[in-house]
């Protein structure tokens, strides 16, 4: 799976990303379940998703608010 930015997400609608919120949370259940049972491979792909899903609900927050995506200033 690619990682997701925000120039993916800038393009997607509400629907369209609580739908990918929705797919990346499932994604982190199973990858929490095989942490539990000590079969889990890459355990920095749960960081990975963790921070997709704070994008999808970063960008759904603009789209609510109406505010523009920015790029961040580090």
């Amino acid at each position: 799976m690619a990682k997701l930015t925000f120039k993916n997400l800038k393009d997607l609608t509400t629907q369209e990303l609580g739908a990918k919120g929705r797919e990346l949370r499932q994604e982190l259940f199973h990858l929490r379940i095989q942490q539990a049972t000590a079969r889990l491979e890459k355990s920095h792909r749960m960081r990975e998703i963790r921070r997709e899903i704070a994008r999808c609900e970063t960008r759904i927050t603009q789209l609510r608010r109406g505010t523009k995506a920015t790029k961040p200033t580090f």
